[in-house]
């Protein structure tokens, strides 16, 4: 998303992080078969730590992206009153015409795989993140 947002030259306007719903990963680097499938496409992901989302998140935010159901679920329960509006998953934001995904509704799960399964995640957050893009440039320049 980063990269993505940089490129549309809207960096100065996205405010973007990355936190899990759960304690397992705090301080940890992103999995290595992760950081090798996303350097083969020019992201940098060593120096990013893990963190576990917070309360504080829903007030800072405009959104809260989830990959699956399951973190959604464990959104909403440290999500405060009336921001539930804020979490969605980001496969909502592929776009219609992209039909490689055939309407999945989660980000797949490479952890206990093999390393196609990140190339895999890269494409949908890819196809997911430049449909965000696209919802959100009206607000941003309006």
């Amino acid at each position: 998303m980063r990269h993505l947002v940089n490129e549309a030259k809207l960096a100065q306007r996205i405010l973007i992080d990355s936190a899990g719903t759960g304690d397992w990963h705090i301080g940890a680097p992103p999995d290595e078969r992760a950081q090798h499938a996303a350097g083969r496409r020019g992201y940098q992901l060593a120096a990013l730590r893990g963190r576990q989302i917070t309360a504080a998140d829903f007030e800072r935010f405009d959104l809260l992206i989830a990959m699956d159901d399951r973190n959604v679920a464990a959104l909403r329960q440290i999500c405060p009153s009336g921001q539930r509006d804020k979490i969605r998953l980001l496969m909502e934001f592929v776009p219609e015409a992209d039909s490689r995904w055939g309407g999945a509704r989660e980000i797949i799960d490479p952890y206990f795989g093999g390393a196609e399964g990140f190339e895999q995640v890269l494409d949908q957050c890819e196809a997911a993140c430049r449909g965000l893009i696209a919802a959100l440039r009206p607000q941003l320049l309006a």
